[in-house]
C-alpha cells in the first residue's frame, strides 16, 4: 500500500492517472447522465477466522437496468422451484442446487448490463497493521476503496450499497465516500451520489456478487472439496476465459480481477 489518498496508504491499481484526474476536474461540464449501482460484498473478512484468503468484490450495472435484473433472476429461482424471497448465496451450493446456481452464473455473462470486479488479498496473515497504523477494520475498507475507485468514471453518477455487517460501521462508511469523492475530484458530490449499506437477502444483485465472490475465493483456495462449487469455478473460468487467480488487465469490464500483495516492510 504505497499511495496516500486521505484514507490511509493504497495500492496502485487504484491511482488516477493524469488523464482521468483533468477529466475529473472538468466533470462538473459533461452530461452525467448514465446512473450505475454498485453492489459490494466480501468473503471472510475477519482478522482471525483462520482463513487466509480473502475476496471484496461488487457487482454494477446501470440504474435503469436493476429492476429487469432483480427481475430476471427471480423468474430464475422460479423456473428451478425455489421463492422469490430465496436467498443466492455461494455457501448454499450443492448438487441438488447445482443447476439453479449454474442458469445464475450464465444469466449474468448473458446480460451485458451486468459487470464485476474482485480484489483477491491471497494471505490475510502476512498482514502488518501495526506497521501502517491501522487497525484491521480500518484497512478492509480501504480495500472496498480498491474494488470501487477502478469502476468509477467521472462521467457518470454512482450509487454504492455494501452488505450491512453491523452498525458500527457508519462512521467508516461516510470516510469511504468522503475519499471516493475526493479521489473522483467529485467536490460537488456530483458523481459519488451515496455510499450506504443494504441487506443481502433484499437485493439480488448483491446476493449475485456473493456468489462470484464465493467462486473466485473457492479458485483462489485451490479448493475441491464440493463438486458443485467446483462446477461453478470451471463454468466461471469458461465463460471469463481468465483463471480466477491472477489478476486481469485493469481494463476488463466483464470480470475484473486484481490479485492484492501488501507492501514489503524493510526491517
Amino acid at each position: 500500500m504505497d499511495c496516500d489518498t486521505g484514507f490511509g496508504s493504497i495500492g496502485a491499481d487504484a491511482r488516477m492517472g493524469p488523464s482521468r484526474i483533468a477529466h475529473a476536474a472538468n466533470a462538473r461540464e459533461c452530461d452525467l447522465s448514465i446512473t450505475y449501482n454498485i453492489y459490494c460484498d466480501e468473503s471472510n473478512h475477519l482478522e482471525n477466522d483462520h482463513q487466509s484468503v480473502m475476496v471484496l468484490g461488487a457487482v454494477w450495472c446501470p440504474l435503469d437496468k436493476t429492476r429487469e435484473v432483480a427481475i430476471r433472476i427471480r423468474e430464475i429461482k422460479s423456473r428451478h422451484g425455489l421463492s422469490s424471497g430465496f436467498e443466492i448465496k455461494w455457501t448454499k451450493v450443492s448438487p441438488a442446487k447445482l443447476p439453479f446456481y449454474r442458469d445464475v452464473l450464465d444469466y449474468f455473462f448473458d446480460d451485458d448490463d451486468l459487470h464485476f470486479r474482485a480484489v483477491v488479498v491471497p494471505d490475510k496473515s502476512k498482514l502488518r497493521h501495526s506497521a501502517f497504523g491501522q487497525t484491521h477494520d480500518e484497512w478492509y475498507y480501504k480495500m472496498y476503496f480498491q474494488v470501487i475507485t477502478v469502476i468509477l468514471d467521472p462521467n457518470s453518477r454512482y450509487r454504492v450499497y455494501l452488505d450491512i455487517k453491523d452498525t458500527q460501521g457508519v462512521s467508516k462508511i461516510a470516510k469511504l465516500q468522503e475519499v471516493l469523492r475526493n479521489n473522483m475530484l467529485d467536490y460537488r458530490r456530483t458523481i459519488i451520489e451515496r455510499v450506504q449499506t443494504v441487506r443481502s437477502h433484499e437485493v439480488e444483485q448483491l446476493q449475485l456478487a456473493d456468489l462470484l465472490i464465493g467462486a473466485v475465493g473457492y479458485a483462489n483456495r485451490q479448493l475441491d472439496s464440493s463438486s458443485a462449487k467446483a462446477e461453478l469455478v470451471r463454468r466461471m473460468r469458461q465463460r471469463s476465459t481468465y483463471s480466477l487467480t491472477q489478476s486481469t488487465l485493469l481494463a476488463e469490464r466483464k470480470v475484473n480481477v486484481f490479485r492484492w500483495r501488501p507492501r514489503e516492510i524493510s526491517e
